[in-house]
């Protein structure tokens, strides 16, 4: 029976949600010796950390656990084999008011399990280790499994065998062929491309996979759907946010991203050139516009502001975007004090705060490739040269002239207006258009064709140098700022003088400078010896896969983060991804070659209650397609969809009244012809009044850095999808569809498999109007399998 999207099942629910990892998927001691890392670092981090931890100020009674110095030679806490002579174990245990630990106001609680652990820990010694995240990832050899393959696939069943959980059967030709359109270029298949691989599946399935999955990679759609994924980090929008929200252009980076991406640029010079592209020996222009990266800061455009305090407030965001995205560290925490359980000082965060404070911000005008700007700007100075040459020859001439003109002869005259305007001007402050209107006027000359002939190369010109495209850019100042250290992090109380610098818990800063630079720090983030930024970006790609990353919390791999589920196979992926060359294509093309990726998703009565959030990966995940894509597939299926990759953000159409919800009002006139139906990410997006169809599937919203959407469930969604004027119209386009194919045709082109029977026959109930909403509402259609 087919599903309408509003019938919202418990199993859509339980996907949209973040998952959380159980105890029951933790990785198994191996004959009971407990890891620190992985069974009481968290403990300690949650309940004890923020008292007992790394920031200085806030620590109690002078006693440090986070480290083994602190917790055994210096506080004494904890005696190494012997909890009972450890006063940790006495004040976990207490059931005095004054004495328990957790304090009872904390609000925590250790549970008898985690209270057991710490015994047993200090009765093993008590020994400590690196956080795993600080540590670089070495590549472990794949477990040998017979009729296993793949390293990713050999990784999964190992830890499957290793709890007696079988993996699950192959998802359909049909399921997987629109799992992977989704998921490799956030298109749905068209039914051309349908019926060809429903052949080819019948002669070599893994065959036509694989060749499936090089076509799908090769599509310049690709760089499309990972554009996104990307630009959700960058906090990419088109306006300037806070209460005003004026329009910004910078849709030369999105597209830089969408190149970037399609044309496989190593990840290391990605991140080099965004972060510090301008800084690269002869920038080109492309390299210029990816510093646009960090121009996607909001701007305050109210009157009355200090520049200075949005300015600074500008680079806080820079600093914990750039920790956020590439390292998975909060190291923004560290803006007012020393971070409260990450090793990050707040000296720490201003030395990095320094490589971001000495650019300015301008703007960057773009032109076409048939644009030669510098030529024609060169051509156009001459001709000016030439006709003030001619001016001046004539200027005695023209001033004597200009003398018999009074306010009557200029009636009598019929002076044009132009003339006129510029007669009115007084002499020494008359542009060069206004001298020669007043020389043409003055009858000096015999012959007034060499003057036109010149003004019109020179509007010719301008009309060629008026195709570029401002983009908002950094530029490195040539004289720096000083950055101190601001107490508590207000701009207006600084503190100490500090230079550029990088964390020191993480590996050493090199550079060939005095004083480091944007570049040094770009080089320092890919480094081979940075432990955090290949696992950061593999584990996040892995996440888009099956809505959960081996590292559940994927912007904190500090200390409060989550242990990896599967953490040989993160370190394998971390290598692999470095080691291809940071390609990121080679990435995608592992993780959709895997078994592990292509199994069914189908929930399983077995799992409930040893993975019933599915960490150990037995199934894919069933997931609700990105907000862009809802419309997207819509639009595919209807017939509408626009092609056209790149260019000005368009305007379709919205709700009425909208535009007048923020501060000011703003027009919104809806973009007419293919426009109209390009893909959601060339939609306009106003950071206070985003289109409620991106809003209500989830977008972000441009204001921060978002590097795992959620996925709500909401009736509003199928109400948007019902009513909202875009989706009505696409619903008419299939109307027409289904008149001159058939329902089945259009059954394929929202799901991608034919329709039962049963399905067939209630939807010819409806009218092919009804129908084509009920089929844009399907379940299926806005989510993949």
């Amino acid at each position: 029976m087919y599903r309408l999207f509003f019938n919202l099942s418990l199993f859509a629910a339980i996907c949209s949600v973040g998952f959380l990892v159980g105890e029951s998927a933790a990785e198994p001691s191996v004959g009971n010796r407990l890891s620190f890392d992985r069974d009481i670092r968290p403990i300690l981090s949650e309940n004890c950390f923020a008292c007992h931890g790394f920031d200085a100020n806030a620590r109690e009674a002078d006693l440090r656990l986070d480290t083994r110095q602190g917790a055994i030679d210096d506080g004494g806490a904890i005696v190494p084999g012997d909890p009972m002579a450890s006063l940790l174990v006495e004040r976990i245990s207490s059931t005095d008011h004054d004495e328990m630990m957790p304090p009872p106001e904390s609000g925590r609680t250790l549970t008898a399990a985690q209270k057991e652990k710490l015994s047993q820990w200090i009765e093993q010694g008590a020994e400590y280790e690196t956080h795993w995240a600080f540590t670089a990832p070495t590549a472990p050899m794949p477990p040998s499994i017979d009729g296993v393959a793949h390293p990713i696939d050999r990784f999964v069943r190992a830890k499957l065998d290793a709890n007696g959980i079988a993996p699950s059967p192959p998802a359909s030709p049909a399921t997987l062929l629109r799992r992977v359109s989704l998921d490799l270029t956030g298109l749905p298949p068209t039914l051309a491309e349908v019926q060809a691989f429903e052949r080819e599946v019948q002669t070599d399935s893994d065959a036509a996979y694989e060749s499936l999955v090089n076509r799908l990679l090769a599509s310049s759609h690709y760089g499309e759907r990972w554009g996104r994924w990307w630009l959700d980090q960058a906090r990419y929008a088109d306006s300037h946010g806070y209460s005003i929200d004026g329009p910004r252009e910078i849709w030369k980076f999105r597209d830089w991203v969408i190149d970037a991406i399609n044309n496989d640029m190593p990840f290391d010079q990605f991140t080099i050139e965004q972060l510090a592209g301008d800084l690269l020996p002869q920038a080109t222009t492309d390299q210029k516009i990816a510093t646009g990266f960090h121009r996607n800061t909001q701007i305050n455009q109210e009157g009355g502001v200090d520049p200075e305090q949005f300015r600074v407030d500008s680079i806080f965001d820079r600093v914990g975007t750039t920790g956020t995205v590439w390292l998975g560290l909060t190291i923004g925490c560290a803006q007012c004090h020393d971070h409260k359980f990450d090793p990050i000082t707040q000296k720490d965060f201003y030395r990095m705060f320094a490589f971001l404070n000495n650019q300015d911000e301008p703007r960057l005008t773009v032109y076409p490739d048939d644009v030669d700007a510098p030529k024609l700007q060169a051509e156009k100075k001459r001709i000016e040269s030439e006709l003030q040459t001619i001016v001046t020859e004539h200027a005695e001439s023209v001033a004597a002239w200009e003398q018999t003109v009074d306010d009557e002869d200029k009636g009598n005259q019929q002076l044009a207006k132009e003339v006129q305007k510029a007669i009115g001007v007084d002499a020494r402050k008359r542009k060069l258009s206004d001298k020669l209107a007043i020389l043409a006027a003055s009858g000096v000359l015999d012959s007034l064709d060499e003057i036109k002939t010149k003004q019109a190369r020179i509007a010719a010109i301008d009309r060629e140098l008026a195709k570029g495209v401002s983009t908002m850019v950094l530029s490195e100042r040539s004289t720096p700022r000083q950055t101190t250290v601001f107490i508590k992090g207000d701009f207006t109380r600084p503190a100490e003088p500090v230079q550029p610098g990088t964390p020191a818990v993480l590996h050493p800063l090199k550079s060939d400078q005095e004083s480091a630079t944007r570049l040094d720090l770009a080089r320092w983030i890919v480094a081979d010896e940075n432990p955090l930024t290949s696992r950061v970006i593999a584990n996040r790609i892995w996440q888009q896969y099956f809505g959960r990353g081996l590292v559940e919390t994927d912007s904190d791999f500090g200390l409060q983060g989550t242990s990896p589920s599967h953490p040989e196979l993160l370190d394998w992926l971390a290598v692999f991804f470095r080691e291809s060359g940071w390609s990121m294509k080679q990435l995608h093309r592992q993780i959709v070659m895997s078994k592990t990726y292509r199994q069914s998703s189908v929930v399983r009565d077995d799992l409930k209650e040893v993975d019933p959030l599915n960490v150990l990966l037995a199934r894919q995940n069933r997931l609700r397609i990105d907000a862009e894509i809802v419309r997207d597939v819509a639009l595919v299926a209807s017939g509408l969809f626009t092609p056209k990759i790149g260019g000005p953000p368009v305007f379709p159409p919205i709700p009425e009244g909208v535009m007048s919800l923020g501060q000011v009002r703003r027009s919104w006139n809806a973009s007419q012809g293919e426009d109209r139906y390009r893909r959601g990410l060339y939609t306009f997006l106003y950071r206070a009044t985003p289109p409620p169809a991106l809003n209500v599937f989830d977008a972000p919203d441009g204001q921060s850095s978002c590097t795992r959407r959620i996925r709500s469930n909401t009736p509003l969604q199928a109400l948007t999808l019902l009513n909202d004027a875009a989706f009505y119209e696409f619903a008419q386009a299939l109307q027409k569809r289904i008149e001159d194919e058939g329902l089945e045709s259009a059954f394929i082109r929202c799901t991608t498999r034919k329709p039962t029977q049963d399905e067939l026959e209630l939807l010819e109930r409806l009218d092919s109007l009804g129908a084509a909403r009920a089929l844009l509402n399907l379940d299926e259609t806005i989510n993949r399998e």
